[in-house]
């Protein structure tokens, strides 16, 4: 119990502290209110799913990665600049990634309607 209560308050921190995590956050909110409207199968509620599934993981370790680094070098340092910059180019892959995927799932639904 204690385990998850420890991953609860992460989350809170991510959600707390990290701006893009708050977009995210809406963005998700509206894919998952998009795919009840347009009534998404099964399978593609699980595209849906693992995309923003990747999207919450990337943040989440970027954000992680960040704390840490400033925790280790306070002050600026060349590698630890590298560090957070590849960190953020995974959340943007993943992101870039997942609209690749809603678009194609949610896509052929809205030019349905």
């Amino acid at each position: 119990m204690k385990s998850f209560m420890f991953a609860f308050a992460g989350i809170w921190v991510l959600l707390k502290s990290q701006r893009n995590a708050r977009i995210h956050a809406f963005v998700t909110v509206g894919v998952v209110s998009a795919g009840f409207y347009l009534g998404v199968s099964t399978a593609e509620w699980c595209w849906l799913v693992l995309a923003v599934m990747a999207v919450w993981t990337a943040e989440a370790l970027n954000t992680s990665l960040e704390f840490l680094a400033d925790a280790v070098s306070p002050e600026f340092h060349p590698l630890i600049k590298k560090s957070k910059d590849v960190a953020a180019g995974a959340v943007l892959i993943s992101a870039m990634g997942s609209v690749m995927i809603g678009l194609l799932v949610l896509g052929p639904h809205v030019f349905a309607l």
